[in-house]
């Protein structure tokens, strides 16, 4: 196995147009495993840990995009979760909440969202945030650069869709305009994969609400049916300005929807039916907790926040 350690960005992408078949990586909580545990042996490996773009954390100002009124972080792909944890949990809550829950404080100095995304495992914490709140990932090649929402990005069990020449160089996510949170089910809330998981986003200023789910399909989902829906209650009954509280029938309802967005399996941590069951708990209860922040006007309502396993 070849060791290739470009000494900038440039020549980055260069080797990875030359060596396709070298398989990146920066924090290695993944790909180590897998070459340890004799489940992966590629060609060469791409060391990216040292090239500064990717670890750049920055902070774009709004602009005329209405899925980002706020603006975005820009995050690079080698930036680590405890960054993402001690950093920016007012800008994105529900990733940083994600972040909370991955693996060990070790891992989390390491492993990074970008590496979340290259994985591309169905289990992987950070995606709900990202789909609930609208992420988008930035390819980058030799022949140039590629901006992709991040529901048009998992195309199947650890498959996304980066071309065999293209690297993550970032992740721009909207800064949060209205309360977000994540939760997963789980023997305990960090150092484990989760059975299942969901995360969800209010965007008060466009009306809208996102829904991600983990775990549950052969790729993160959105559940646009139940967002669709939720929306609507919201708008119909004026409850965005009211902040009156959701009707139950209708929480229920979301709940139904969001895991009727599932295409759940049996595995060794849990069946399809208890997936279902589970993912719409936690969609009642994700949804609960940011309304209730939105009635009194915070990012969250519990006392010590966090995101509990459901």
């Amino acid at each position: 196995m070849d060791f290739l350690r470009p000494g900038d960005w440039r020549e980055a992408l260069a080797l990875r147009a030359e060596r396709p078949g070298a398989l990146p990586i920066a924090g290695g909580t993944d790909v180590m495993v897998e070459i340890n545990h004799g489940g992966r042996r590629p060609e060469a490996l791409l060391d990216l840990s040292a090239l500064a773009e990717l670890h750049a954390l920055e902070h774009e100002p709004a602009g005329e995009d209405p899925a980002a009124p706020a603006g975005r972080v820009r995050l690079g792909a080698a930036v680590p979760y405890s960054r993402v944890v001690t950093e920016l949990g007012a800008e994105l809550p529900g990733l940083a909440l994600a972040a909370r829950t991955v693996g060990s404080p070790q891992i989390r100095n390491r492993g990074s969202v970008g590496g979340n995304l290259g994985a591309a495992s169905p289990a992987g914490d950070c995606h709900p945030a990202l789909l609930a709140s609208g992420a988008e990932i930035e390819a980058v090649s030799v022949r140039g650069t590629r901006h992709i929402p991040v529901d048009d990005f998992y195309l199947g069990v650890k498959r996304n869709a980066l071309a065999p020449d293209e690297l993550i160089r970032s992740v721009r996510v909207p800064r949060a305009t209205g309360p977000q949170q994540f939760s997963k089910v789980g023997p305990r809330n960090a150092m484990v994969i989760a059975v299942c998981a969901v995360a969800v986003a209010l965007h008060p200023g466009r009306g809208r609400v996102g829904v991600g789910i983990g775990s549950a399909a052969p790729t993160p989902v959105r559940a646009r049916e139940a967002e669709e829906y939720i929306a609507g209650v919201l708008a119909d009954g004026d409850l965005w300005e009211r902040r009156d509280p959701i009707p139950p029938a209708a929480a229920r309802r979301f709940a139904e929807l969001v895991a009727a967005a599932c295409s759940p399996i049996d595995d060794v941590r849990g069946t399809a039916a208890y997936r279902r069951h589970a993912v719409a708990v936690m969609a009642r209860r994700t949804l609960g907790w940011c309304w209730e922040a939105h009635r009194a006007g915070a990012s969250d309502p519990r006392p010590e926040g966090g995101a509990p396993c459901a």
